[in-house]
């Protein structure tokens, strides 16, 4: 074979190319050494837990060390997906509570009708923290907030632990956002229905792909508080596999249980999380799913279907001015005379909740918005006479 013979201009090129690989690799290395840094920087800046600091900060020192011998880039995205979680939850971060127990009275009344035992029992909770008070510390506080949250540990005061139990559509999950509005809490839904799986609520170790934190953790994120009012939706509905429902009772005993959620272990984050200050409620048609270890720390509290009187209330000043606001009726527009309200309530059955109730109403509102719309007039009486009009036979709950 004829050797190639390297002209001047040959070599010239090559060492270009050489010195252009060179100049790239710094580049890359350098890249690779600031989104290091930036890291460690995100992690000093943060108000963390020191033990917690340290053991990502080592976790960051080992990047360091592999962005010298490659394999480096999978590594990173981990390690910046762990830092950037851990830095997001709001480490000694808590609102301040309205405990002034006229505003709850207020806002409880206001948004609903009967429910004393429930309503007498948030006041309760109010009473207690208002003499015997969390200490105070606020998103705002600046850094140092966890360390003040650990100071918390020797007041003997926990958030209560509520289940309401009672069929659909009378009113647990709105009762829950009107609790959190009365206390000045932030609010957080958790839906359990079909949950199949633990990973969900604790989240899944780091060494799985795609792995992350489970709700609870992601709801405090959400938040920015530690201490929200979390609501554990339809705790009785949870995956009925075999093992499943066992297992997912069980890590809701360590989130429920007082003595054990102040240092409630996330697979994924795996370092204790203080939910103490968190405020549960459950909801649940029925408890016949929970196990009884879980049952002795909830408090039950339940809500009783409602008679027809209580519905006429509720129809007359909850759910007829919201639904004539939702169809733009205004208020002179619609009457509902006192006779009528027995056939708009039970047109063709008895059900035990609001909801058909609601509907019913609702689709007298768009009745009247239709008739308003085609010109047919602008105020309209709802009659046992003419009812039907607005209502037709085939609307309702059969018996």
């Amino acid at each position: 074979m004829e050797q190639i013979k390297k002209t001047p201009q040959k070599v010239a090129d090559i060492k270009k190319i050489q010195q252009s690989q060179a100049n790239t690799s710094i580049d890359i290395e350098t890249e690779e050494l600031v989104e290091i840094e930036e890291l460690a920087s995100k992690l000093m800046k943060a108000d963390l837990p020191e033990t917690l600091r340290e053991k990502a900060l080592k976790m960051v020192g080992r990047l360091r060390r592999m962005a010298k011998f490659g394999s480096y880039s999978g590594e990173y995205e981990l390690i910046e997906k762990y830092v950037d979680w851990i830095i997001t939850i709001p480490w000694g971060s808590l609102s301040k509570d309205n405990l002034d127990l006229g505003n709850a009275r207020d806002v409880l009344d206001r948004n609903h009708y009967g429910l004393l035992s429930v309503k007498e029992r948030i006041l309760e909770f109010l009473a207690v923290a208002t003499l015997n008070p969390f200490d105070e510390i606020t998103s705002e506080g600046g850094e140092g907030g966890f360390e003040k949250m650990k100071e918390m540990k020797k007041v003997e005061q926990h958030a209560p632990i509520l289940c309401f139990v009672g069929i659909q559509g009378i009113g647990k999950t709105s009762m829950a956002k009107s609790i959190a509005h009365a206390l000045g809490r932030k609010f957080v839904r958790i839906s359990l229905g079909a949950m199949g799986s633990v990973t969900d609520l604790k989240g899944q170790s780091r060494a799985f792909l795609d792995a992350e934190p489970g709700q609870v953790i992601k709801a405090l994120c959400r938040t920015g508080v530690m201490n929200p009012l979390i609501l554990l939706d339809e705790i009785d509905k949870v995956s009925a596999a075999e093992g499943r429902r066992a297992d997912i009772n069980a890590s809701l005993l360590e989130i429920l249980d007082p003595e054990q959620n102040p240092s409630f272990i996330d697979s994924y984050i795996d370092y204790p999380v203080d939910l103490s200050r968190v405020l549960f409620i459950c909801t649940a048609n029925t408890l016949s799913t929970l196990s009884a270890a879980l049952l002795d720390r909830l408090e039950i509290i339940r809500f009783p279907s409602y008679s027809d009187e209580e519905k006429e209330q509720i129809g007359r000043h909850y759910l007829l001015p919201k639904v004539m606001k939702a169809c733009g009726l205004k208020q002179d527009q619609l009457d509902i005379k006192e006779s009528t309200w027995p056939l708009v309530i039970r047109p063709l059955g008895f059900d035990a909740g609001v909801r058909q109730l609601e509907r019913n109403i609702t689709t007298i509102c768009r009745k009247v918005a239709m008739k308003i719309v085609q010109g047919k007039g602008e105020k309209f009486t709802l009659t046992s006479e003419n009812f039907r009009e607005y209502l037709p036979a085939d609307i309702g709950v059969y018996s």
